[in-house]
């Protein structure tokens, strides 16, 4: 249970810096979205359930902040990017920070593009809506590879402070 707390408290320094790099660009109408750097690293370096309850948690953040009608969305995209990239962290280089940083970039394009497919339906012209996708997509992904280092730092320092013991089986 103190791991899932403190993995949550360190999803929540996260959403606040992109809640508020999100305020800062507005003016250059762009979003950013890191959804997989909320699921990566509980999910390569935690046991199931403690990583996946932290994963649903970060996606009912994301849902509280999300309009009425996707309600649920965010949590069910993170689970499903919990589980899939839980299941190939054996087969992954998953202790090094680049190994890292490289899977949270396709597990956040993944999520991305899972979610672009899901709400692109209520844009009264979808194609036209693609372009402002496309550059969401990439302002995101570089946010992703610098923010990611010191997040994983972040977190793993915050699981040392809190005197959490590593579990043999992550």
């Amino acid at each position: 249970m103190r791991r899932t707390l403190i993995l949550f408290l360190a999803l929540l320094v996260l959403w606040g810096v992109v809640t508020q790099v999100n305020h800062a660009v507005t003016g250059w109408r762009v979003y950013v979205f890191v959804g997989g750097l909320f699921v990566v690293y509980a999910a390569l370096t935690q046991p199931l359930r403690p990583g996946l309850a932290t994963s649903l948690l970060a996606g009912l953040v994301f849902d509280a902040n999300a309009p009425a009608e996707i309600a649920g969305t965010h949590t069910l995209l993170f689970a499903a990017a919990h589980l899939a990239v839980f299941k190939l962290r054996d087969r992954v280089p998953r202790d090094d920070t680049i190994g890292r940083v490289v899977i949270a970039l396709l597990t956040n394009l993944a999520l991305f593009l899972a979610f672009s497919f899901t709400q692109i339906g209520r844009a009264p012209v979808p194609a036209a809506a693609w372009p402002r996708l496309l550059a969401d997509l990439v302002v995101s992904q570089v946010f992703l590879a610098l923010v990611a280092p010191w997040y994983f730092a972040l977190q793993t320092r915050a699981l040392v402070l809190a005197r959490v013991e590593r579990d043999n089986s992550a």
